[in-house]
């Protein structure tokens, strides 16, 4: 960039800042306001930095005005900033003390090396204004579409040319096996825009679920009109994806507007993604009905929800546990990720050997709990009891109504139950006092003895001991593998196995602070009307399916 030296005249000077800002597409004024800093600067070095010398260019005639400015005050202390009032009067009558009085100097003459200087700072300055408008531009743009040329590849990452910027496309977030080359068009997701020393820097992306999204919303005017929406997505980069849809208008089939004429919509999705093959799968509020769609297209016998642990069991016939499994575990994880629930397939067969299997368990637990013979407790199991618990404070005509019972036998029974519960109860109590377990730890709200022996066991003695655990200490955690395609650790907590949400164990916590003195019960009331009010505040509209919107659950399939 060329730097109006001796030679240059005003008309230069702006003809240089209007060429440098269309160059740059930055504002012309930043580029006159680079221009005074370096003149400003320049006039410094000639006069004294210890100087207040401004410089001001007028943007219609490109004179560059330098001044010296000195502060009216009573005493002066330093001369080259201050002057006394009576100075300061000669040159303005009206002068007072606070003012500033601009002294005009000489327009500069710029040597070789106040020149270079010069240029350095406009550069400079010119370089800062661009890379704000780059961040600026951009930052807003996070979520959308960027399309761009494969400028070069570095170590597997691509740097794209994006016009009037430079993003990158790490390796780990392009598709698996797909080759670019120096020149080619490149579409890709804008996930983040962040500001670095060296400029903004903007992160694209093709492997994520989002990319997939943007695409749909582009092919299929329903989506990008709001009238069919995608609820979730999942992908296996490159390989297979599941996109979950929905319909707001009950006229307007979901998985046919994303499938296109004769699958034109859903090719090109495909074209883009290097073949990928895409399931199209209608959402189901109702989660075991969404959950057999999106195992599609593996067929499903049975489901059984556990809506605690967020867990479901599927039943699938021999022959289609391949399928329903995926090469690779590639259907059910997909599944898992679109649905949000944790998937267990199980054969019809390997459900009936489980089931067979908790029948002779339980039965044999409730001969020795209840001392009756297999024939009672066989009859027990069929009718639902599964534990000890439910046989000793179920209602008595639950037990009589069992055939061949009467109710002299369920009063017998349900004695029998309490009498086992009682000897189990002391023979945990005895356990946590030989573990060192205090007294008042059995008091806390929610706390069983059941519970009292794991606190021992796991070194939590004092009711302080568990007032100091966080929910993980109780629950476990798990912890992200640290190597791409290795399995997560789980780490146990004090009270892992036990039936215990989350809600549950912070209320533990939270009863043992309160009885350890830390808090009180008017700040924890206080605490959770404000969670409450927040929670209100932040709520987001649901979207459920259309009560008119039953089409069938199979899934579309493109590939």
């Amino acid at each position: 960039m060329a730097m109006p030296g001796i030679s240059a005249n005003r008309l230069e000077l702006l003809q240089i800042a209007d060429a440098v800002a269309r160059e740059k597409s930055i504002d012309r004024k930043i580029v006159l306001a680079a221009m005074e800093d370096a003149i400003q600067k320049a006039a410094k070095s000639r006069y004294g930095s210890e100087n207040d010398i401004r410089c001001e260019i007028d943007p219609k005639t490109g004179e560059a005005r330098l001044t010296r400015v000195l502060a009216v005050v009573d005493e002066v202390e330093n001369d080259n900033i201050q002057v006394n009032l009576a100075d300061a009067k000669k040159r303005n009558p009206e002068a007072k003390v606070g003012d500033l009085i601009a002294e005009t100097l000489p327009p500069l003459e710029f040597g070789r090396v106040a020149a270079q200087n010069a240029k350095q700072v406009i550069v400079q300055k010119v370089r800062e204004a661009e890379r704000e408008r780059q961040f600026s531009e951009y930052k807003d743009r996070v979520g959308e579409i960027a399309n761009g040329t494969v400028k070069r590849v570095e170590y597997g990452n691509v740097i794209v040319d994006l016009g009037r910027a430079e993003a990158i496309i790490r390796r780990d977030e392009m598709i698996p096996r797909e080759n670019v080359r120096l020149g080619d068009r490149i579409r890709a997701y804008i996930y983040n825009v962040e500001r670095t020393q060296r400029g903004p820097q903007i992160f694209l992306s093709r492997a994520r679920p989002e990319f997939m999204s943007k695409l749909f919303a582009q092919e299929v005017p329903e989506i990008y009109d709001g009238v069919v929406q995608i609820m979730s997505v999942a992908r296996d980069p490159g390989s297979r994806a599941k996109i979950a849809v929905i319909s707001r208008d009950s006229s307007i089939d979901p998985v046919g507007a994303c499938v296109g004429m004769r699958g034109a919509r859903v090719q090109a999705v495909v074209n883009e993604l290097q073949n990928e093959k895409i399931d199209i799968i209608q959402w189901k509020e109702d989660a075991a009905e969404f959950i057999v769609n999106a195992l599609a297209p593996a067929e499903v016998t049975k489901v059984v929800l556990d809506e605690d642990s967020n867990r479901i069991e599927v039943v699938v016939p021999e022959s289609q546990l391949s399928l329903a499994i995926g090469r690779r575990g590639q259907n059910v994880r997909l599944a898992s990720q679109l649905t949000g629930w944790d998937i267990d397939i199980l054969t019809e067969q390997e459900e009936s050997e489980r089931r067979q299997k908790e029948f002779q368990e339980r039965s044999q637990m409730f001969m020795e709990a209840l001392d009756v013979d297999e024939v009672i407790a066989q009859l027990l199991v069929t009718e639902g009891f599964a534990s000890v618990e439910e046989v000793a404070y179920v209602d008595l005509d639950e037990i009589a109504q069992i055939e061949g019972f009467d109710e002299g036998t369920a009063e017998e029974i349900q004695n029998r139950a309490r009498e086992a519960l009682e000897k189990i109860e002391a023979e945990r109590d005895a356990r946590r006092r030989e573990l060192g377990v205090e007294d008042d730890v059995a008091s806390i709200a929610g706390v069983t003895t059941a519970m009292l022996v794991a606190f021992g066991e796991a070194g939590l003695k004092t009711v302080e001991d568990v007032a100091d655990c966080a929910t993980d200490d109780l629950l476990g955690w798990t912890e992200r593998a640290k190597e791409k395609g290795a399995e997560p650790v789980r780490h146990k907590g004090v009270l892992d196995g036990f039936d215990l949400s989350r809600k549950d164990a912070e209320d533990l916590i939270m009863a043992a602070r309160v009885q350890a003195g830390w808090i009180t019960e008017e700040e924890l009331a206080a605490a959770a009307a404000a969670d409450a009010a927040e929670s209100e505040d932040g709520e987001q509209e649901v979207v459920s399916p259309d009560a008119n919107g039953d089409g069938d659950a199979a899934a579309a399939t493109q590939g």
